[in-house]
């Protein structure tokens, strides 16, 4: 299993459009879009899991692809630097 990091998502982005999208390349295993508390819209950015290959292979054709007049970014996620002491 393999978490990805979509980026650059326009604030009406919602989560069946993001499933439409990724659906195409493999089985969307857990999705979440990130939302302002306040107004309920997209902050532009999002996490999904999908299994490795076709985590892959989502990456290789939807990273910079337009979405709604935005170039997508869709990458690995990269885990956040510990924080704390040595």
């Amino acid at each position: 299993m393999k978490k990805l990091f979509i980026g650059n998502l326009p604030s009406s982005t919602t989560e069946q459009d993001i499933t439409d999208l990724f659906s195409q390349y493999g089985k969307i295993r857990s999705l979440q879009l990130v939302s302002d508390i306040f107004s309920g819209e997209c902050k532009g950015f999002g996490f999904i899991e999908m299994e490795g290959h076709e985590a892959r292979q989502a990456i290789a054709n939807l990273d910079g692809k337009d979405f709604k007049g935005k170039p997508l970014r869709v990458n690995f996620e990269k885990p956040s630097p510990k924080s704390g002491r040595r």
